[in-house]
């Protein structure tokens, strides 16, 4: 039986994932076979063998998909075919007509799950203690390629394309001015949205800021231009992008150069997808010892499942793969952005960005510094989040924003 498409192209989706397949995760799960490795080394090497284990046992043990899958399925979802891809996306609108449409993206290893915690408050901020002028009506996509919006079917899905798409996207739902919001790869795409787009975006929010760091170590001439209390920064901020440089790029050179031989070992084994997932939570959250003390481990192991599930390992992973070798215009960014900017800096991100860096090519209006949290900010630290994305739209709805 065939059904039909809306003219707009939209169709509502429910995420009901066939027991076979939970099944299936369960005895894999049961045949593991496990490495061996050194003693006393913990993290250095990756993933310790005792953590995977105890993860491993409590997702097939006592981990409730069915409990996950309900509370995504609380927002109104869709899909629709964008440029080729199919796009999965919630659409969650708030109860004040006014609100300021925003579309949230995530990044890798993320997902949509990233923005059960913010979504709520986001929409309906008086039911969460809020001022009804900051409400959004709220757009969460897919990435296309990951979990629900994947796989890709064509080459060339970098971050320029799925600006354009989400573009695309949000004149469909009936939004001709809206605003961005973005970490890690939702960061490129939501700054790209509004560089390519700037007479429908209003403002772009970041949790990161690729690109102004300091690359290279400043000079003795560089850091006498600045302020005193920005040459440690620019110090430390080189310290950190050399640091990861050195240490923590492995897993992006693999995903650039040869993403179909990764997909192989992380579609196969879901110990193998689970440790290339959680490795990132640990190393790139605000936890001393264990990513549960950022991330619930519950939702953590959400996030894995929609990247098992959906056998997307591959796709996700091709991003790295069309940035790496894309060409044209969409190598180099283009003249700075006009659109308002407001980055919010936590203390464990990945890079540490530098204003004056920032300013060559962003139109930055609001800069804030957080005190706690890391790289999965909606995950880690919701409320400050959701608190300073309201402050800057309010900024940009009062006509303070530049």
């Amino acid at each position: 039986m065939t059904t039909s498409v809306p003219a707009d192209g939209i169709r509502p989706f429910r995420l009901d994932i066939p027991q076979r397949d939970l099944d299936d995760l369960h005895d894999r799960l049961d045949r593991t076979r496990w490495p061996e490795e050194l003693p006393g080394v913990g993290w250095a090497y990756g993933v310790p063998l005792e953590y995977l284990r105890d993860l491993a046992r409590y997702w097939r043990q006592e981990y409730d998909w069915r409990a996950a899958e309900a509370r995504i399925n609380e927002w109104p979802q869709y899909t629709t075919t964008i440029d080729g891809a199919n796009v999965h996306f919630a659409h969650v609108r708030s109860p004040e007509p006014d609100a300021t449409p925003l579309v949230v993206t995530h990044g890798w290893p993320g997902s949509v799950v990233e923005f059960l915690d913010v979504v709520g408050p986001l929409t309906d901020p008086v039911a969460h203690g809020g001022d009804r002028a900051d409400a959004f009506h709220v757009v969460v996509p897919g990435i296309p390629g990951f979990g629900l919006s994947g796989p890709t079917r064509d080459t060339g899905w970098e971050a320029g394309r799925v600006a354009d798409a989400w573009a695309e996207l949000m004149a469909r739902l009936g939004y001709e001015r809206f605003g961005a919001q973005g970490g890690d790869w939702g960061a490129a795409i939501s700054r790209e949205l509004g560089r390519a787009h700037p007479d429908r975006v209003i403002g772009v929010h970041l949790n990161l800021l690729p690109g102004a760091q300091a690359a290279t170590e400043p000079t003795p001439e560089q850091l006498a231009e600045l302020a005193p209390d920005q040459r440690e920064r620019a110090l430390a901020s080189w310290r950190r992008w050399s640091a990861w440089s050195a240490d923590g790029t492995g897993y992006a050179v693999l995903q650039a150069t040869r993403p179909q031989t990764l997909a192989y070992a992380l579609t196969d084994s879901p110990v193998g997808q689970l440790a290339w997932i959680v490795e990132k939570f640990k190393e790139w959250t605000d936890s001393a010892e264990l990513p549960e003390e950022a991330v619930d481990r519950d939702r953590l192991l959400t996030n894995v499942m929609l990247y098992w599930l959906t056998g997307t390992a591959g796709s996700s992973a091709r991003i790295y793969y069309e940035r790496a070798h894309a060409t044209g215009r969409k190598v180099a960014l283009k003249e700075p952005s006009s659109a308002p900017t407001a980055v919010a800096l936590f203390p464990a991100e990945l890079q540490i960005p530098l204003r004056h860096l920032a300013e060559r090519t962003e139109n930055i209006v609001r800069w804030t510094e957080f005190d706690r949290g890391g790289h999965f900010a909606a995950l880690e630290e919701p409320d400050l989040l959701v608190e300073d994305v309201r402050a800057f739209f309010r900024q940009v709805r009062d006509g303070q924003a530049g």
